[in-house]
């Protein structure tokens, strides 16, 4: 399948548009198709308290949830001038978990399977 990456990198740049940033001043949105075609998007949500700060891919995982779920097939997200980034360590541990080895990243070195941007992933059949 041939996905247009560019409708989803716009959706990223929209969402971070709306994001909190007022102290790293480093806005970064997300966007992601889910297996039925629909698309979800996050923002970063910075507070005071530094540790409490919601990176974008919280946000997405929440809107994929309260939407009605399913598998997560094609992610990315940007930064305030619209660059791709790669995902945290803790929003990587998100993504598998609702996309799993198959989804796939568009990074800064093109697209990438969860399962080499994670390697040996902790996911829920590590708990069966």
């Amino acid at each position: 399948m041939n996905f247009d990456w560019d409708v989803l990198v716009q959706a990223a740049k929209k969402a971070m548009g709306s994001a909190y940033a007022p102290y790293s001043k480093f806005p970064v949105g997300a966007a992601a198709r889910v297996a039925d075609g629909r698309f979800v998007t996050g923002c970063n949500v910075e507070n005071a308290a530094y540790g409490v700060a919601l990176c974008a891919e919280c946000g997405l995982i929440s809107q994929l949830v309260l939407s009605g779920g399913g598998r997560l097939t094609h992610f990315v997200c940007v930064n305030g001038s619209g660059d791709v980034l790669m995902p945290c360590g803790r929003c990587r541990q998100l993504l598998w978990e609702h996309g799993g080895a198959e989804l796939e990243v568009l990074t800064s070195s093109g697209v990438r399977r969860m399962d080499e941007v994670l390697p040996d992933a902790f996911g829920a059949d590590d708990l069966a």
